[in-house]
């Protein structure tokens, strides 16, 4: 049984580890996990953390209401955060805050996706929308409204909003 509960925890450090939102070094940190309740279903090969949940790895710390990670049967690695998720990560360049009604990271798909009132804000730079996926291994974004989705975006119109600051690494000359 342990060894069970320790693969699935397992789960959760690649959610943990996903370039989107942590940092190459947090992968060799110790996991964290703190909440009201967590229980283990071998059958289905899952485990959900409910209550306050917080997560910590190195640099990275979410936070959700309930986390869900589980493994299909072609050991596909699968992680649901509900209720209001948030997740922070401080990567020497600035702070990412990232949350959403809904997290979700596919292994097999290389894809995190905030669904739901979406935003991602990394100093004054912003990003809002219905969806915002993120591929892990191409590195790219793609952000969604409302009418694209059918999801209540984040952005008071319900398209996307992008605030992009003015570079302050630039010189005069």
């Amino acid at each position: 049984m342990i060894q069970k509960i320790c693969k699935t925890l397992a789960l959760v450090a690649v959610f943990a580890a996903s370039p989107a939102f942590a940092l190459q070094s947090d992968s060799k940190q110790p996991i964290q996990i703190e909440a009201d309740q967590g229980s283990l279903d071998q059958n289905n090969q899952s485990t959900t953390f409910s209550g306050n949940v917080i997560i910590k790895q190195g640099t990275l710390n979410i936070r959700a209401g309930s986390v869900t990670v589980s493994r299909n049967d072609k050991s596909e690695q699968l992680m649901k955060a509900t209720g209001s998720p948030s997740q922070e990560l401080d990567g020497g360049k600035g702070v990412v805050n990232g949350q959403a009604n809904t997290v979700t990271y596919s292994s097999a798909a290389s894809l995190v996706t905030l669904i739901g009132n979406a935003k991602v804000q990394r100093g004054g730079d912003v990003a809002e929308g219905a969806v915002i996926t993120y591929n892990t291994k191409t590195e790219v974004y793609t952000i969604n409204g409302s009418a694209k989705s059918g999801v209540k975006s984040a952005a008071k119109s319900g398209r996307v909003s992008v605030v992009i600051q003015p570079s302050s690494t630039q010189k005069n000359k």
